[in-house]
């Protein structure tokens, strides 16, 4: 138990020491970025939007982190022998590797419940802070039973949008209505279609039907019919996503509400359906690294070429890494299915790590 504590109390100095220098560096970097793309804004806000950022980037490099802090340890553990006095104490290598596999799936399950919230509020923070700054506003949406809400903001005054149901890819409304108010907040005009395509700046409306709601004592009895209408759009397809809310934007506890809402009022979830498993699949994909950056360094420094050893463990980590974020996007667009691609790769990669450790311990 002792020795399990001793390597257990290494490994989490060791990736807070690596976590907190990363952090330093990128909130450097990303400073100098702010500046030259903000060269009007005060400091102040420039440091404001700096830290609202470094949350999220620093729990997408964790995984980063994670191998770095494995093949840290145990590359000074190899050196200095300690995995020699282990081994020859009768400690099987696998017995070394329960405290950091521990620490790592505990840094895991505290990642996504409690980091992630504090990620998804800062991450929803900084895109609005930024909209703002590009001079875009905030688009409200809403989503209830009755369908989707969106509002966009014209030359004068606000475009309030209801739609019944929206295509996948969020292009095209379906059962639309569009009502202009002034900037007093008077309706000005009331447009409905059978749907509605979002192209390069404007809606094309199909079957559609205008009322003057201002310059008439009966719009009815002046109402137009047209089979395409178009009319402008403030809003595109990514700014209506990012209304939506990116799946990092919401916290993980909150996401299986969304979900359910999403898919009653008749739209896809996929994504964030994608999300919500991968993140459930952290703490195993965190594991594996782990195995993988001792199955790679986990021995004496005399036994095998270091800087080779830990080239190949870092590399070995990035390329799975890149595969599970492949399996996002096969995932997010329907080629395979959702829980296949939130668990199959850190399944995965944990199956191929215990395979290397054993392999390289036994040879």
């Amino acid at each position: 138990m002792i020795l399990h504590l001793y390597f257990a109390r290494r490994f989490l100095w060791t990736f807070l020491s690596l976590a907190l220098t990363f952090a330093i560096l990128l909130g450097l970097i990303d400073l100098v970025d702010e500046v030259q793309d903000h060269p009007d804004l005060q400091l102040v806000e420039v440091f404001e939007i700096v830290l609202l950022n470094m949350p999220h980037a620093n729990y997408e490099i964790m995984p980063l982190i994670l191998i770095l802090a494995s093949v840290a340890l145990f590359v000074r553990l190899g050196r200095s022998s300690e995995i020699v006095v282990v081994r020859a104490a009768g400690r099987s290598a696998l017995t070394g590797l329960a405290g950091p596999v521990t620490v790592a799936g505990l840094i895991g399950l505290l990642a996504i419940t409690m980091f992630n919230p504090i990620v998804a509020a800062s991450s929803k923070r900084y895109g609005d802070l930024n909209n703002r700054i590009a001079g875009e506003g905030e688009n409200v949406l809403a989503i209830s039973d009755e369908g989707l809400w969106l509002r966009q903001g014209v030359a004068d005054g606000q475009t309030v949008i209801h739609a019944v149901s929206a295509s996948p890819d969020l292009n095209v409304l379906y059962g639309a209505t569009f009502i202009d108010f002034t900037q007093d907040g008077d309706p000005q005009t009331r447009v409905t279609a059978e749907s509605a395509r979002l192209g390069d700046g404007e809606w094309v409306l199909q079957n559609a039907k205008f009322w003057d709601l201002a310059g008439a004592d009966n719009p009815e009895a002046s109402a137009e019919t047209h089979e395409t209408l178009r009319i402008p759009a403030a809003l595109t397809r990514d700014r209506i996503i990012d209304s939506f809310g990116k799946p990092e934007y919401i916290p993980i506890w909150d996401l299986p509400a969304f979900i359910n809402q999403l898919e009653s009022a008749g739209f896809s979830a996929r994504r964030y359906a994608v999300w919500f498993q991968m993140e459930l699949a952290q703490p195993i994909f965190l594991i594996a690294l782990v195995v993988i950056g001792a199955a790679f360094t986990m021995r004496h420094a005399r036994l095998a070429n270091t800087g080779t050893s830990v080239l190949a463990a870092v590399m070995l980590g990035f390329s799975l890494h890149y595969v599970r974020n492949f399996a996002q996007v096969l995932g997010e667009n329907g080629q395979i299915p959702v829980a296949l691609a939130a668990w199959a790769p850190p399944v995965a990669s944990l199956l191929l790590a215990l395979g290397l450790f054993l392999q390289r311990e036994e040879g």
